[in-house]
C-alpha cells in the first residue's frame, strides 16, 4: 500500500511522517509513535477513551483518519506534562480527588476537561457533566471526576 506525507504538530512538536491512507489517528499515536496514553476502547466513537484534542477541540481518534490532521495541532495526554516533568493542574486534581480507578477513561476525561476549562474557566456541575458526557467511566460514578474538575478550576482562578 502506498503512503502519503502527513505534517502536523503533536504536543507542541512539528512532525512529518509517511502514513497509509487508511491509518486511524489512534493507531498512529499508539503503534507508530508510542503514545499509549490515548486508549483504544470501543473503536466506534462511543466511549471517549481515545479522546485527543485537535486544535483544542476534543475528538475521537478511533474514528479519525490520520490524514485529517494535516496542518493541525494535536494534543494527547502526554502533551499536558510541563517542561519540568510535573503534571498539569487538572492531572494533579484528578490524583488529589481520587478521580480515577482503573484509569482507562482518565486521559479522555482529562483532555475533555482541559478543553472545557479553556472555554469556560468556572463551569458549574451541570456544565462539567455535559462536557464529560462523551467519555464513559465504568468505575467511578463521575462524582469524584466532577470534583476534580471543580478543584482544578478553583486552583487555576
Amino acid at each position: 500500500m502506498s503512503t502519503m506525507e502527513l505534517s502536523f504538530k503533536l504536543n507542541g512538536r512539528a512532525l512529518t511522517l509517511n502514513v497509509a491512507p487508511d491509518t486511524l489517528m489512534v493507531d498512529l499515536l499508539r503503534e507508530d509513535l508510542g503514545l499509549t496514553g490515548t486508549k483504544a476502547g470501543c473503536r466506534e466513537g462511543e466511549c471517549g477513551a481515545c479522546t485527543i484534542l485537535v486544535d483544542g477541540t476534543p475528538m475521537n481518534s478511533c474514528l479519525m483518519p490520520a490524514l485529517k490532521v494535516q496542518g493541525r495541532e494535536i494534543t494527547t495526554i502526554e502533551g499536558l506534562e510541563k517542561a519540568d516533568g510535573s503534571l498539569e493542574v487538572l492531572q494533579e486534581a484528578f490524583m488529589g480527588e481520587g478521580a480515577s480507578q482503573c484509569g482507562f477513561c482518565t486521559p479522555g476525561m482529562i483532555l475533555t476537561a482541559t478543553a472545557l476549562l479553556k472555554q469556560n474557566p468556572d463551569p458549574d456541575e451541570g456544565e462539567i457533566r455535559q462536557a464529560l458526557s462523551g467519555v464513559l467511566c465504568r468505575c467511578t460514578g463521575y462524582r469524584k471526576i466532577v470534583q476534580a474538575v471543580k478543584a482544578a478550576a478553583k486552583a487555576r482562578a
